[in-house]
């Protein structure tokens, strides 16, 4: 048998570790370009077969100015992705990239295939995983800001109430307020966006307590009295002890 110089067996070497480095490096930016490229051909058939009710669905300027100082405080100035003070690891973008791309309607087909990869990708890794992050970039420059927060408005879960989920601010409003989201005030409008971070943990009806805890925060950041303790600091827990 041949034998192999020292100096051919650190090259090899080395050319080895170069391959498996390289490999490292381009195999998640493929990923990320696929999802990018997927999402732009997808985007429209999505926004094609979702259900839709604009009426019900658009918010005064004070209501959006409340829903954006607490869910996403850079709203108009980011490109779909931030890291603003209390902003944690989603924006209005990226929660509904999620909600249209990877929870919305099923594509068929070569898109139908990729979709069902990243929600598979996403179910199972959704901590690291940053395909939906490339999907907020994408639909955010699809989609103006304004389309954004309708579409936001429309489909926020916002928990279960009598067996049955409840989408959207509008249906939270007549279910938790008694009225439409047209006729709810400031004060019903913050109750509403105290419950988006966790909407069963925060549940007016069944977690009274902790609902109003959360509310005394969300209130404390929204009248000035606190701020948020820097990016992931979405509870806001320094702003009112509880009791």
């Amino acid at each position: 048998m041949k034998r192999i110089s020292r100096p051919t067996r650190m090259r090899r070497i080395r050319q080895g570790l170069g391959k498996a480095v390289l490999a490292l490096v381009l195999t998640p930016v493929l990923y990320l370009a696929i999802a990018a490229g997927w999402a732009s051909a997808s985007i429209d058939d999505l926004l094609a077969r979702w259900p839709q009710d604009d009426r019900q669905a658009t918010l005064t300027l004070s209501q959006a100015g409340i829903l954006l100082r607490i869910e996403d405080p850079s709203f108009y100035s980011h490109h779909g992705l931030s890291l603003a003070d209390g902003q944690g690891v989603a924006t209005i973008s990226s929660a509904l990239a999620r909600e249209l791309f990877l929870e919305g309607p099923r594509l068929d087909g070569a898109k139908g295939m990729l979709q069902a990869f990243y929600r598979r990708v996403f179910d199972c890794c959704k901590r690291v995983d940053v395909g939906r992050d490339v999907m907020a970039l994408v639909l955010d420059a699809h989609l103006s800001k304004q389309r954004q927060l309708t579409l936001f408005a429309q489909s926020v879960y916002m928990g279960r109430q009598d067996g049955r989920q409840v989408r959207g601010l509008d249906q939270a409003a007549r279910v938790y307020l008694g009225k439409p989201l047209a006729k709810v005030d400031d004060a019903g409008m913050v109750r509403l966006v105290a419950m988006i971070k966790a909407p069963n943990a925060y549940h007016p009806v069944r977690e009274p307590a902790a609902f109003a805890l959360r509310l005394a925060r969300v209130r404390a950041v929204l009248d000035g009295r606190c701020r948020p303790a820097g990016w992931f600091d979405t509870e806001y827990a320094h702003c009112v002890a509880p009791k």
